[in-house]
C-alpha cells in the first residue's frame, strides 16, 4: 500500500510515517520511481510503535525494543531476555520523572497559595 493508504489504514498522519522510517523504526520497501511500499507487517509495526509511545517510551529506546516484542493476542510481549530489564529501567525513569512533577506541583500550590 502506498502512504496515503497506510496513513488512513493506521490512522497516522504520513509525516509521522516519515519520522518514523527517519528514526529506523519503520522500513517501506522503495519503489524504482521512489515511492514507499507499505506492508501488512509495516502496519503491525505502526501499531506497536503508536502503543510503545503512548506507554511513553522514546523513539530511541522504541528502536531498541521493537525487533524484542510481538503481539499476544492483543497484547505486547517481550521475546528477548534483555528486553523485561530495560522496561523496568523505563519505568523506574517515568518513577521519578512522576515524582519530580509531583514536588513541582507542590511547589507551585505553595506559590498559589500565598495568591
Amino acid at each position: 500500500m502506498r502512504m496515503k493508504e497506510m496513513a488512513h489504514r493506521s490512522g497516522v498522519h504520513e509525516r509521522s510515517l516519515r519520522y518514523y522510517e527517519q528514526q529506523g523504526l519503520l522500513t517501506p520497501e522503495r519503489l524504482p520511481s521512489g515511492y514507499r511500499e507499505y506492508s501488512e507487517a509495516d502496519l503491525e509495526t505502526v501499531r506497536r510503535i503508536r502503543c510503545l509511545l503512548t506507554a511513553g517510551l522514546s523513539t530511541a529506546v522504541i528502536a531498541q525494543v521493537l525487533p524484542c516484542i510481538r503481539d499476544d493476542d492483543g497484547r505486547l510481549a517481550p521475546t528477548c531476555p534483555d528486553l523485561v530489564g530495560q522496561l523496568r529501567s523505563e519505568r523506574e525513569r517515568m518513577t521519578r520523572e512522576i515524582e519530580a512533577l509531583h514536588t513541582s506541583r507542590a511547589l507551585l500550590d505553595t506559590v498559589l497559595d500565598a495568591a
